[in-house]
């Protein structure tokens, strides 16, 4: 099963993330609309990213179940995903037959540095975050992973009050109503 070392944190300077990014990254960036809905899974998260267009039609989807741990730190996610060009249709049969918990929408700007993909959301209802996701190679250690995460969070003068535990999900649904 494919590996990711990931980290998030609530960013303070959006800006000065941006700047960071376009700075390492050489290139880019790639600006993704999409919505996460996520269903009643046991033992892991599973998720359906439904990816909008500018006319906020959904065009494709990916199904995506993944595990790790929540921790305010660097740590790995082990994940599978499968490709769809009917995500409506997905969303109406997982729906029905998962029952969903919880939905985030966000715009993400996207920039690629080596095997890392910086993320820059902003996530309606939350706010501003950077997360790094550094995919490994097969013949890569988690340790080695963590190494360029850390690296990459040096970089952009992230704080370890920062760093965030919970997915997207979790934090708006332990909003107040």
């Amino acid at each position: 099963m494919p590996a990711n070392i990931e980290i998030k944190a609530a960013l303070r300077n959006r800006a000065a993330a941006l700047a960071c990014a376009a700075r390492l990254a050489g290139s880019g960036p790639e600006i993704v609309h999409h919505e996460d809905i996520f269903f009643r899974c046991e033992d892991a998260r599973l998720k359906l990213r439904i990816f909008h267009s500018d006319d906020e039609t959904s065009s494709h989807g990916e199904l995506i179940r993944y595990q790790r741990e929540n921790r305010a730190e660097v740590r790995c996610s082990h994940y599978s995903i499968a490709h769809t060009s009917d995500p409506c249709i997905m969303l109406d049969i997982l729906t029905k037959t998962l029952g969903v918990v919880g939905t985030v929408r966000k715009t993400r700007t996207l920039y690629l540095v080596g095997q890392t993909r910086i993320h820059i959301d902003q996530v309606e209802g939350l706010g501003d975050f950077l997360e790094l996701e550094v995919v490994l190679r097969k013949d890569q250690s988690e340790e080695d992973g963590k190494q360029i995460a850390n690296t990459l969070l040096a970089e952009f003068n992230i704080a370890e009050q920062d760093l965030i535990a919970d997915a997207y999900v979790d934090l708006l649904a332990a909003r107040p109503s």
